[in-house]
Formats: structure tokens, C-alpha cells, sequence
């Protein structure tokens, strides 16, 4: 195939109708979204398609091409999450994959997980889900890979961006398509098969009308406890908020119905079903990293010993909690990114990896490795199965005392955020080495493994970093020793942000 893509077409032109649209944008670290649009979000947004329907086909077949060039089976498991323009978007993905060669086993309507699972229960090695997880709608996107249970980083998705806009697809004899018509039933079966919580818990399972209403209910009650269904109904318009369980409006709509329902706890899911969001009996929405720290206080108590890794995002008390210390825990932290925290866990051999955006990736003899927000839920559920005097409020209590944020996003283009990043790094390092003071305090550390985190002699730290799959960079704080400091180092990095103009509005502040 000698197609190169346009990287610009106006959409409602015969052009758009005929030529293949990519946006060389869309190809982020290691995975895969742009800006699709439908009649709804198109309308009067004033943005333009990054993708259209050939773009997606010619996707499918450089993804097809550089499996073959890869020497992995030319096996695929594909499966699509509930938006209004998915499933064409699937189709037209598949259409390129076998055109490369590639055999296409299409599980339907699924879960990020789902698509994880089928790889194994199928055998099959690689995977592509089309999803853009938590993203508005408008967003499309697919997660990738061919090495179960990791999917591509950056090396792979920046040959898979040469393929595509080099025009290097290749076509290929070969190929096929099989409908698999029960992976959704294998998938919620083989995960509550062989767990029965005997204690008696109320759950709320909030879904924000995403893909996961179709499953997490269900499996939930299949192993004990009685669910709570809060917008659970599929909905592709998602009428009440983002299924995202990092945003404070899902949080917040989980508190009403814990509260309301005297539930023991709440667990929430995003679009595409792989992350899991919590707030406890009391009503406090407890951050993912910090309920990582109680998961990780129960598993280490199990599994003497044990390795688990953190992204950079994540609070310090993997380090610092006494519990952890005692059980002989250690904790590695890496790059955020589903990709880079599921691979450094399957490097080091970590019996769970976390990440505070509620990715956790759980190792034999727990899961298989990828992120399940489902699996995430069953565990917290485990936990406090094990602990049947204390509460999910109390366990959070437990724990040492620190001030966390929530991770918030100001905008900035896909085009500017890497190098507006690379110069708020370069002002922190030149403050450290300055020795300037923020907060009254010295400069403890700088960690520019993802970013920069800014750690403070009290131990306050803040973070700025890019998106790897939206056009914002990142911003999260925490402070051990007071809400003052943890607002002080948000207005600190917030007043330093805002000199640039390449930043925008923030999705959310403190």
C-alpha cells in the first residue's frame, strides 16, 4: 500500500469522502486517540476531525504491517467500547488488518479487560481495543499490542507512526474475520470463579452510563455482595457526567449514593472498564494511590516481601508507611502510564503496580498482569472481607495523615506540551541549583523521571508532567504535614504555569 495519509482535511468536503485523515498527533506514547467528532459533538464545537474512517483502515493495516514485521503470529482479538461511532470505527480498523493479513477474532461490544482476557482465553497474541477510556465524546482512540499482557510503548507506536504516514502498509493475502459471539460471559465468569465474600457488604457500582454497566453489577453480585446500580444503563450520550473515576463529579455523584444508601462503599469505573475509583462509608472519595497503599498494606501482609511499583503521580507512603516498612515491602516508582507501569511491574516481577489515575495491574496469583478495574474492585472488596471490624473509612483513617490533590489537567496542545514541559523543568533546575526557596523551604529533590515532582524539605511535593493522551499536562500535589502547604505548592506551580501562554484552562483546581 502506498496510501500516505492527509494530516488536514475539512470534514463535509468530497475530499474528506475519499482520502485517508491522520493526525500526526494522535500517535501518543503508547496508545493511540484523536478528535473523531459525530453529529452531536461536531456540532458548533468549531473543531475539526484529527481522524476519518480510511485513517482508521489505513491504521488497521500499518498495525497489521508491523506485525507481521514483528515475526508475532498474525492473530488479533478487537473489540469496541460503547460510543455512538465505535463499532464503525472498529469496523473500518478492521478492514485494514485484513488487508495486511492479519486474522481478526471481533469480541463485540467490551471492556479494555475484556479485550486482555480474550487474548488469553483465545490464545491469541496480540490486541486492539478501540476505546478513548474516559475521554468526551468526539474522542476515538485504540490501546495496542502483541505481547500479552503488555501493550506499546513508545518504540513500538513510533514505528507504527512511520508505517501509517509513510504510506509503508503492505498488503497481504491471509487474512480473515471470526465473530466470537460469549466473550463478555467467559470474561464476568472468570472473574468471579472461585470468590465469595462472606462478609456483608453494600456496594454502589457507579458507571456513568459507560461500557462497564454491562458488566461490573453483574459480577459483583455474583460473589456476594449486594449491588448497588448507579447509572449502570448504557448510554452513549453519558447524560449525567464522564465516566471517569479520577473526575470530582463522578466522585461526588458516588458520595450522594453511599450516603443516601448507607452503603459500605462505592466503586466507580471509567468509559472503557480498566480503572476503578473509590469512596468509602463516610462519603470521602479516597484518591486511587491511597487506596493502592491500603491494598498494598493487606497483599504485603499475605505475600511477605512483596514487590509492587508506583507512578511518579502517587502518594510518598509507599515509601514512608510504617506498615509497609514492617511487612518488608518495597515500591519502585516509574513512568504514569498504564503502558509503562504494566511493563516495569512484569520486569521486576511486582505482585501489583499502581497508578493514581486507578490503573492496577495485578501479578499471579492474582490476575494476569493488565489493568482490570472489576479485578481492582473484587480486591478492595477482599481487603475488607479479611478485616471484617474495620471499615472502608476506617482503613483510610489507618493510614498516615497526608494532603493529596486530585490530578488536574490545564490544557495544552499535543504540539506545544512536551517542550512547555521541558522548560518548567529547566526553571525548577535552575531554581535548585540557585538554592531557591519555595514555601519558605529548600528544594529536597527533583525526580524528572516523568516530568518533574518537586520535593520539599517537609516532604510537600508537587508535579508537572505532559499527558500522554490528551492535549493537558498534568498537575498533582501532596503534603504530609498540612492542607496550607498542599494548596501553597498548587498556587506555587499554578503562578509559575500561568507565565506561559501556551497553558489554558485548568478541568479542575483546588
Amino acid at each position: 500500500m502506498t496510501v500516505k495519509p492527509k494530516s488536514a482535511i475539512p470534514a463535509n468536503t468530497i475530499e474528506f469522502e475519499n482520502q485517508a485523515l491522520i493526525k500526526p498527533t494522535g500517535f501518543r506514547e503508547y496508545d493511540a486517540r484523536w478528535w473523531f467528532g459525530n453529529h452531536e459533538s461536531m456540532s458548533g464545537s468549531g473543531k475539526s476531525p484529527e481522524i476519518n474512517l480510511y485513517g482508521i483502515q489505513l491504521l488497521g493495516a500499518s498495525l497489521g504491517t508491523l506485525i507481521h514485521e514483528l515475526g508475532v503470529k498474525p492473530q488479533i482479538v478487537v473489540g469496541h467500547d460503547y460510543r455512538s461511532y465505535s463499532l464503525s470505527i472498529k469496523q473500518a480498523l478492521i478492514v485494514g488488518l485484513m488487508s495486511a493479513g492479519v486474522e481478526v477474532l471481533d469480541i463485540g461490544l467490551a471492556l479494555s479487560p475484556t479485550a486482555y482476557f480474550a487474548q488469553f482465553a483465545l490464545d491469541v497474541p496480540c490486541v486492539a481495543m478501540v476505546t478513548a477510556s474516559h475521554n468526551v465524546n468526539g474522542w476515538t482512540g485504540v490501546k495496542m499490542g502483541v505481547e500479552r499482557p503488555l501493550t506499546f510503548g513508545p518504540d513500538e507506536m513510533s514505528r507504527l507512526k512511520e508505517i501509517a504516514l509513510g504510506g509503508g502498509a503492505i498488503n497481504r493475502g491471509g487474512g480473515g474475520y471470526q465473530k466470537i459471539e460469549d466473550m463478555a460471559e467467559l470474561y464476568m465468569r472468570d472473574l468471579a470463579k472461585g470468590i465469595k465474600i462472606k462478609r456483608k457488604l453494600r456496594v454502589v457500582a457507579a458507571c456513568g452510563n459507560g461500557t462497564a454497566g454491562a458488566f461490573a453489577a453483574h459480577v459483583l453480585d455474583k460473589i456476594g455482595v449486594e449491588v448497588i446500580p448507579v447509572q449502570c444503563n448504557l448510554d452513549h450520550n453519558f447524560p449525567n457526567y464522564n465516566p471517569n473515576p479520577e473526575d470530582m463529579k463522578m466522585l461526588h455523584a458516588m458520595r450522594d449514593a453511599v450516603l443516601e444508601h448507607k452503603a459500605d462503599l462505592a466503586v466507580g469505573f471509567d468509559g472503557d472498564g480498566d480503572r476503578c475509583g473509590v469512596v468509602d462509608n463516610d462519603g470521602e472519595e479516597i484518591f486511587a494511590d491511597k487506596v493502592g497503599v491500603m491494598l498494598a498494606r493487606d497483599l504485603s501482609a499475605k505475600f511477605k516481601n512483596a514487590q509492587f511499583v508506583a507512578d511518579v503521580k502517587s502518594t510518598g507512603l509507599y515509601l514512608t508507611d510504617p506498615v509497609l516498612i514492617k511487612n518488608g515491602a518495597k515500591t519502585d516508582y516509574w513512568k504514569t502510564g498504564h503502558s509503562y507501569i504494566k511493563r516495569r511491574s512484569k520486569e521486576i516481577g511486582a505482585l501489583v503496580g499502581f497508578e493514581k489515575s486507578g490503573h492496577y495491574f495485578f501479578n499471579a496469583p492474582i490476575g494476569r498482569g493488565y489493568d482490570d478495574g472489576i479485578l481492582s474492585a473484587i480486591a478492595i472488596l477482599q481487603m475488607l472481607d479479611r478485616c471484617p471490624e474495620k471499615s472502608m473509612a476506617d482503613l483510610r483513617r489507618d493510614l498516615p495523615k497526608t494532603w493529596g490533590s486530585p490530578t488536574m489537567s490545564p490544557f495544552c496542545a499535543d504540539e506545544e506540551k512536551y517542550g512547555v514541559v521541558d522548560r518548567v523543568i529547566t526553571e525548577y533546575k535552575t531554581a535548585f541549583a540557585n538554592g531557591e526557596k519555595l514555601l519558605g523551604q529548600s528544594i529536597r529533590e527533583l525526580i524528572t523521571v516523568n516530568g518533574v515532582r518537586i520535593v520539599l524539605e517537609d516532604g510537600t511535593w508537587g508535579l508537572v508532567r505532559a499527558s500522554s493522551n490528551t492535549p493537558n499536562l498534568v498537575v498533582v500535589v501532596e503534603s504530609p504535614t498540612s492542607e496550607e502547604n498542599k494548596i501553597a505548592m498548587f498556587r506555587e506551580i499554578e503562578a509559575r504555569l500561568a507565565k506561559y501562554s501556551e497553558i489554558g484552562e485548568y478541568d479542575q483546581k483546588i
